[in-house]
């Protein structure tokens, strides 16, 4: 049996500041979750820290393109390392973030390994790239640039790292759980990105919505998945504690039973946590609530 591996990678480096001289405080979700006993209730082995460059945004100005590239794509290079060693030796990778650059580190270190699919759960498109910035806002932070930049869209040297590009295809993506006002969809549509709003996952219910996208995220000739989850899929009156708490979310069941199929599947390689922030979080609802659901959904005796 595969056996989960906690690694905390407490990167902020792709948000932008919530106040002048603040910084993101997403780096603390992974000590926000293991103080509610997540590696025990897991039955995780340690994976340790991969700790990140300092956040600082220097004389970075609007139209630099996104700030502290050069430091995440360092930071994915050496979380790559982290992940492909356990994904190789079959362990369960569980990494606690950070804000979503992190998934450039997961999806680096599968590319190394071969051809694998993402299942994206998040609030949002994160499609922001180049080819559509009228629409989508400026470039800057990389972590509303996530689906794109995984797909090969953005400045190459963080989608193209290792020359790579693109570490996920187009047809390899399944993107859940978005708004259904998020701008992105027309876009994904066209280039044959699978995307489901909320409001068809409940049409559909969430279990048939993820068994759909199982039958295509374990086919060949992918060798695997990996699963992004972006706390700010859950609507904000169960997880206000996110930098854009945007109404019409999930709730925590239909998450639970969105997530519950992916993770059993035996060809599903690991899981990136994002963006919950402990700072939004004064009473820590916030950590009960993902680590209830993280140990709900893939705890191993």
């Amino acid at each position: 049996m595969r056996r989960n591996v906690l690694i905390d990678a407490p990167s902020n480096l792709g948000l932008r500041p919530p106040a002048p001289g603040a910084v993101p405080g997403c780096y603390k979700l992974a000590g926000a979750l293991r103080e509610q006993g997540l590696l025990r209730r897991l039955g995780a082995l340690e994976g340790g820290v991969v700790v990140p460059p300092r956040y600082g945004l220097g004389d970075w100005r609007e139209g630099d393109g996104d700030f502290h590239a050069a430091a995440i794509a360092a930071y994915s290079v050496r979380l790559a390392r982290r992940i492909q060693g356990h994904v190789r030796s079959g362990d369960f990778p569980v990494v606690l973030g950070g804000d979503c650059s992190i998934l450039l580190g997961a999806v680096l270190a599968l590319r190394r390994l071969g051809r694998y699919g993402v299942a994206y759960l998040d609030g949002h498109g994160d499609f922001r790239h180049p080819g559509n910035t009228e629409i989508s806002g400026p470039l800057g932070a990389a972590a509303g640039e996530g689906v794109a930049q995984i797909t090969g869209r953005g400045q190459a040297d963080l989608t193209d790292i290792e020359g790579l590009r693109p570490y996920v295809g187009d047809e390899d993506v399944r993107l859940l759980g978005v708004r259904d006002a998020d701008g992105h969809q027309a876009e994904l549509a066209r280039l044959g990105i699978g995307c489901i709003p909320v409001g068809e996952i409940r049409r559909r219910g969430p279990q048939a919505v993820a068994r759909a996208a199982l039958a295509h995220l374990q086919n060949a000739p992918l060798d695997g998945f990996w699963i992004h989850l972006d706390a700010d899929v859950l609507d904000p009156s169960v997880m206000p504690a996110v930098d854009c708490p945007d109404p019409g979310g999930l709730s925590t069941g239909e998450l639970r039973e969105l997530l519950a199929p992916l993770a059993a599947s035996p060809r599903c390689a690991g899981i990136t946590v994002a963006i919950y922030d402990p700072d939004r979080d004064p009473d820590g609802s916030g950590a009960v609530l993902l680590a209830d659901l993280l140990a709900d959904v893939f705890a191993q005796p």
